[in-house]
């Protein structure tokens, strides 16, 4: 394990930027190559923390797809300012076919072939609730496009 700091975040993409306090970790770098759906992606992570142990998992899948973050609503009673936000502005994320568990958050998604981050792990679609997870996983990953933490290093001075 190894302490951090937070050294800048964006609230609206979901990411913060982590500095190590002390010792190092291998780096890898950021790909700035056009993602396309079909392609073919890998992410690890520690999946369920010590419910698997302390060693990386790592997931394959595809990119599904690449869509706005906005969801749809049934009832216009689900809506809020927060989604409306959204709605006037939308994002757009890569929808993954390979299943994230809570613990992957944060997870680096990256292109196979090079190791080049392309997104970030952000959320997966639950079918019914939290606690059925692992015996029930809907297999629909999200991640935000490392586009939003490349603006936030540049922003932040820290590239």
């Amino acid at each position: 394990m190894f302490e951090a700091k937070v050294v800048a975040v964006d609230k609206e993409h979901d990411i913060a930027i982590l500095q190590l306090v002390n010792g190092l970790l291998p780096a890898t770098g950021l790909s700035n190559a056009k993602v396309r759906e079909g392609q073919t992606v890998a992410f690890t992570g520690f999946p369920i923390g010590m419910v698997l142990g302390l060693h990386p998992v790592t997931h394959t899948g595809i990119i599904s797809a690449i869509s706005p973050v906005v969801l749809p609503m049934l009832r216009s009673r689900q809506l809020n300012a927060k989604l409306m936000k959204r709605l006037q502005d939308p994002y757009d994320v890569y929808q993954l076919d390979a299943t994230a568990y809570p613990g992957n958050s944060g997870s680096p998604v990256y292109e196979k072939e090079t190791g080049k981050v392309i997104g970030i792990v952000n959320k997966v679609f639950i079918k019914e609730s939290k606690e059925t997870v692992l015996s029930k996983p809907s297999g629909i990953t999200y991640a935000i496009p490392i586009r939003y933490l490349d603006d936030l290093l540049k922003k932040n001075n820290l590239l």
